[in-house]
């Protein structure tokens, strides 16, 4: 079923986005241009068109049966480089999980605009904090943490919003680079305290697609 903005949500998604935007000066990693925007290059003059990014049209309209993340940034969208921003949108089919993943270059301000969700992110002293989401609100991932989301509610979907303090956020997911990296299975069973038999179990259930 497509999903459909309501005026409530757009307006809470717009104040998140210039949240973020006007933030950005204090929190980005990205460093300060000397021009309104980065033109491409060996192009002296653009048009709107080059600040339209159109990939998101019909989104809500597909059938997903994963979490599905459909990302504005730098490498989607060029006109963002240099902005200091970028933007994603998370789709949660029931039970769905995004796994623990985190920003090394963004701090990531969250919206939820439509189901129930519970999110989570883990800070240096290994302190984990959860939080279960209601369409409305908005939660703060702080940069560099890992964190993940998942969607408790096995009979709706969710779907979130996250405006990002970099246009090269450096999304890193933790499943992925530990085991799709090519990190020996003699490491990571001692890292683990288990057996390489069972390290290659997981590696080979990883690289599987969800049915």
């Amino acid at each position: 079923m497509a999903w459909k903005f309501t005026k409530a949500f757009s307006l809470l998604l717009l104040i998140s986005i210039f949240t973020i935007s006007i933030s950005r000066t204090t929190i980005a990693s990205d460093p300060d241009i000397l021009s309104d925007f980065i033109a491409p290059t060996n192009q002296t003059s653009v048009d709107a068109n080059y600040l339209t990014y159109t990939a998101m049209r019909g989104i809500f309209k597909k059938s997903i049966d994963a979490c599905t993340t459909t990302k504005a940034t730098k490498a989607e969208f060029p006109a963002l480089d240099g902005q200091g921003v970028s933007l994603a949108v998370l789709q949660f089919p029931p039970g769905s999980v995004n796994p623990p993943h985190y920003h090394s270059r963004a701090t990531g301000l969250f919206l939820l605009l439509e189901g129930v969700l519970e999110v989570d992110f883990v800070d240096t002293k290994d302190v984990l904090y959860t939080q279960r989401l209601k369409a409305g609100d908005i939660f703060l991932f702080p940069k560099g943490l890992q964190h993940y989301q998942y969607n408790y509610d096995h009979k709706k979907a969710a779907v979130g919003v996250a405006a990002l303090s970099s246009a090269s956020p450096g999304t890193v997911s933790l499943p992925s680079s530990i085991f799709n990296s090519g990190i020996s299975d003699f490491v990571l069973a001692r890292s683990f305290k288990t057996n390489e038999s069972t390290i290659k179990k997981i590696k080979a259930a990883s690289k599987k697609k969800t049915p």
